[in-house]
């Protein structure tokens, strides 16, 4: 397997899918190419500038920018969909169309879901 696509489509706190999804893509990374698809409500996890400290828990963007080699695609289309299209973002992130989101999932070797 050459390349991996991790689909995050659940809200980034709440549960432990988009902890598990980060560090799954961070520990692939020197072994294959990867990309972490934020669609539906994972594109939460785009907005810049969030604090996690009232929740107890780790701040998740902050793996992102631990990790600026890893690809991160962001369905622009959900993002919208949730009034977020107006928010400051994370700089490492791409907007995508519809048509890019699923194109570069299906030239992926391999798709996770979270």
């Amino acid at each position: 397997m050459k390349s991996v696509f991790y689909l995050l489509d659940t809200a980034p706190y709440g549960s432990e899918k988009a902890f598990g999804a980060l560090n799954a893509a961070a520990v692939s990374l020197s072994e294959m190419d990867v990309t972490l698809g934020l669609y539906g409500d994972g594109v939460y996890l785009a907005v810049a500038g969030q604090d996690s400290r009232k929740l107890g828990l780790p701040n998740l963007a902050d793996i992102l920018y631990a990790y600026g080699e890893l690809r991160v695609l962001v369905h622009e289309p959900s993002l919208v969909e949730r009034g977020l299209f107006g928010e400051t973002f994370i700089e490492t992130l791409e907007l995508t169309d519809e048509e890019e989101f699923f194109e570069a999932m299906e030239s992926s070797d391999c798709v996770l879901s979270f």
